[in-house]
Order: C-alpha cells, then structure tokens, then sequence
C-alpha cells in the first residue's frame, strides 16, 4: 500500500539554515533514505520550495481566481514529503519514525494514498 509522509516545518527557520546545516540534515536523512530504499520501501520524496514561490487557484469563484501565496497563512508549513510502499500504517509510522527521528522539529502526516492516473511517462 502506498502512503505519503507530509513533512510540515517552520519554513522561516529552515530556509534560515546555512548550506552547512542544511547539508548536515542532509547527510542524516540520506542515511535513513538510503535504509528505507534498500528495504524496498521507500518511492520518491520530494523538498517544496518556500510559500513564497507558490501560487493558489481559488476555484469558488467564476472564474477561478489565482493569487500569489499558499492556500492558507499557518504556523507550520508542508515543505515535502516522502512517498513510502509497505504493508500497511504501522509498516508506515515505523519508517515515519525513522524519518522524523533525524529532522528537527515540525510534523508528520501520513496519509494512505490511492493513484488516481498512473505515471504514462513510465510505460515502454
């Protein structure tokens, strides 16, 4: 089953981080990445650019209105997530725990995810 880790953090303070933390973070979450993907269990994780560099489509409006910025002003940020394939939500929580045991601070919201349109680019 596939599940995707929301990794939510103070954007503020991370994008504060000097390339040497940054690069320390790193070098600690590519040891558990690396872990996970040897086991077979972890797919892509991907890192969100800052809110900043968002744009929201409102669509409660006709036409739909676009604004610069995230859908919502919050206290903690989603800036990346994980997308994990193990057996089931505890299987999901472990490596969620492995994770979160190298990043500072913020949250982790697992959600089990169900494809809606596979990858075409991956057919041969």
């Amino acid at each position: 089953m596939l599940y995707a880790v929301l990794c939510y953090h103070d954007e503020n303070l991370v994008w504060s981080w000097s390339k040497e933390e940054d690069a320390a973070l790193m070098d600690k979450i590519g040891a558990v990445r690396e872990r996970l993907t040897a086991q077979g269990k972890l797919g892509t994780s991907l890192r969100l650019m800052p809110t900043t560099a968002a744009t929201t489509l409102r669509k409660n409006q006709d036409p739909p209105l676009v604004i610069d910025g995230p859908f919502a002003e919050t206290k903690e940020q989603l800036l990346g997530f994980y997308i994990l394939d193990v057996e089931n939500l505890d299987a999901a929580l472990d490596a969620a725990r492995e994770i979160a045991k190298v990043n500072p601070g913020g949250a982790f919201e697992i959600r089990p995810i169900a494809v809606f349109n596979p990858d075409e680019r991956r057919k041969a």
